[in-house]
C-alpha cells in the first residue's frame, strides 16, 4: 500500500473516531501527524510542525479575545442595537446585511479570513440576542465574503487571473466574479430559506426586545419585568468611554487590515491588550473565553493536512484523476477534489495548484477554459463554510451562547452537503456546455 494512500486511510480513521468517541479531532489529528509524519513518510518534527497553521492560531485566539472583551463592555450589545436601528426594527434583512457587508469587503480587496474576522462576531452576536440560527448568520456571513471574492480588484480575483494568464489560457475576469457572486447567492437564499429566515419577517425587534407578548398568568407584575427589561436595552444603546474604545479599536482593526495589509491576528491581540490595560476589569475573564477547543481542533488536523501536502498526497490525487484521458469525467474529478482539499486547507492554494493540472486536457479543445477556470474556482472557495476551513473556524469561534460541539457537527454537515453538490452543479453548468 502506498503511503500516500495510508494517509487517506489514516485522516478517515481520525474522523471515525473524533465522531464516535467525542475526542477532540484536533488531538487525535496532531498523534495522526506526528504518526504518519514520522513511520510512513519518515519525517522529522520541524517537518511535521511545518504544516502548523501558526496565521491562523493567531488569527483566531486575536480575534476571539478582542471580542471577548467587546462583549464583557456590552458593546457588541450596542452594535446589535445600532443594527436594529439601522434597518427599522426590520431582524429579517439582518443577515442579507451581513451577506452584502462581508460582500462588499471582500470585493474592494480584503481577504476573505479577515472581512469574516471582522463581521461575524458582530453577526453572531446578533444571532444570539434573536434567536436567529447561528448557522443561518454563519453562512450568510461566508457565503457573502465569498460571493465577493473573485471580483476583479479582489484578492482571490486577482490570484486566479494572474495563474490563468500565466498559464497562456483563456480568461474572462467578469465571468469569474459572476459566476462565483451567483453561486453563493442561490446558496444563501437556499439557507436563508431552509433554516429559518422567512420567520424571521413575522419577528419585530421592538417586541423581541420588550419580551414576550403572551407572559404567564402568575407573573405578579409583568410592567415591573418590561421595564427591567427596558432598563437593561437602554444600556445597552448608552455610549460609555470603554465602549467608544471598543469600536475605535474595531475601526482601527478594519482600517489596518483593508488600508494597511496588516494581520488580522496579531493587529487583534495589539488591540485587545491596549483594552485590557485601560479597562481591566472588563478584560479580566476574556482570555478564558478565547476558544481554545476550538483552535486545537482546527490547528490540529490543519497540521495532519500539512503533513498531507508534504508527502504529495495532495498532488498524487490530483495527477491520478489528471491522467484518466476523459476531459469531462476529469474535469469534475478535479473540482471534487478542489472542495474536499479547500474545505481543509488553503482555497488559494489548492486552487494554485489544481488549475495547470487541468492545462493539458484544456489543451485538447474539448473543454473551454474560462468555465473550466470558474467551475474550480467556485468549488475551492465556497466550501469554506466547512468548520475546518479558516473562514469556518472564524464563525465557529465567533459565536456566544452556543453549544460548540453540536454547532461544530451543523458546520461539517452543511460543509459536506456543499462539498457534495456544488462541484457538480457548477460542472453541469459551467463546464458541460464548454464556456470559453
Amino acid at each position: 500500500m502506498s503511503a500516500e494512500l495510508i494517509s487517506i486511510l489514516v485522516l478517515v480513521v481520525v474522523f471515525v473516531i473524533a465522531t464516535t468517541r467525542s475526542i477532540n479531532m484536533g488531538a487525535l489529528a496532531f498523534a495522526a501527524a506526528f504518526g504518519v509524519g514520522e513511520l510512513v513518510a519518515d519525517f522529522d518534527a520541524d517537518k511535521i510542525f511545518a504544516g502548523f497553521p501558526g496565521d491562523l492560531f493567531v488569527v483566531l485566539v486575536g480575534v476571539t479575545y478582542l471580542f471577548a472583551i467587546a462583549r464583557a463592555n456590552g458593546t457588541t450589545d450596542w452594535l446589535v442595537h445600532a443594527s436594529i436601528r439601522l434597518v427599522r426594527g426590520r431582524v429579517v434583512l439582518i443577515p442579507w446585511v451581513m451577506f452584502v457587508l462581508t460582500g462588499a469587503l471582500t470585493a474592494i480587496g480584503a481577504v476573505s479570513p479577515a472581512a469574516v474576522a471582522i463581521v461575524a462576531p458582530i453577526a453572531l452576536s446578533f444571532a444570539a440576542r434573536y434567536s436567529i440560527s447561528p448557522l443561518l448568520m454563519g453562512a450568510m456571513v461566508v457565503h457573502g465574503a465569498q460571493g465577493g471574492g473573485f471580483s476583479p480588484i479582489s484578492i482571490y480575483g486577482s490570484i486566479v487571473n494572474g495563474i490563468v494568464e500565466r498559464e497562456g489560457l483563456p480568461g474572462n475576469e467578469v465571468t469569474l466574479f459572476l459566476c462565483s457572486l451567483v453561486v453563493n447567492l442561490v446558496i444563501a437564499g437556499v439557507v436563508f430559506v431552509l433554516f429559518g429566515g422567512l420567520k424571521l419577517s413575522r419577528a419585530d425587534a421592538g417586541d423581541t426586545t420588550d419580551g414576550p407578548a403572551d407572559g404567564p398568568e402568575e407573573d405578579p407584575d409583568p410592567q415591573a419585568v418590561k421595564g427591567a427589561e427596558r432598563e437593561a436595552d437602554d444600556d445597552a444603546s448608552r455610549l460609555t468611554p470603554a465602549r467608544i474604545a471598543t469600536l475605535g479599536a474595531l475601526v482601527a482593526l478594519v482600517v489596518a487590515v483593508l488600508a494597511f495589509d496588516l494581520d488580522a491576528g496579531l493587529t487583534s491581540i495589539t488591540l485587545a491588550v491596549a483594552l485590557s490595560t485601560f479597562w481591566p476589569e472588563d478584560s479580566r475573564n476574556a482570555v478564558g473565553q478565547i476558544a481554545w477547543p476550538t483552535v486545537l481542533l482546527i490547528c490540529g488536523v490543519l497540521t495532519y493536512i500539512g503533513v498531507l501536502d508534504e508527502m504529495g498526497t495532495i498532488d498524487w490525487a490530483g495527477e491520478g484523476v489528471s491522467d484518466l484521458g476523459a476531459p469531462l469525467l476529469s474535469a469534475v474529478l478535479l473540482c471534487y477534489i478542489g472542495a474536499i482539499v479547500s474545505a481543509f486547507a488553503s482555497s488559494v492554494g489548492i486552487m494554485g495548484a489544481l488549475i495547470p493540472l487541468a492545462v493539458p486536457f484544456l489543451a485538447q479543445g474539448e473543454i473551454g477554459a474560462v468555465g473550466m477556470v470558474a467551475a474550480l474556482a467556485v468549488s475551492a472557495t465556497v466550501v469554506d463554510v466547512s468548520p475546518f476551513s479558516t473562514n469556518g473556524a472564524l464563525v465557529l469561534a465567533a459565536a456566544p451562547d452556543v453549544d460548540r460541539e453540536r454547532f461544530f457537527r451543523q458546520l461539517m454537515v452543511y460543509g459536506g452537503i456543499v462539498v457534495a453538490v456544488v462541484p457538480a452543479v457548477v460542472w453541469l453548468v459551467l463546464v458541460v456546455p464548454g464556456w470559453g
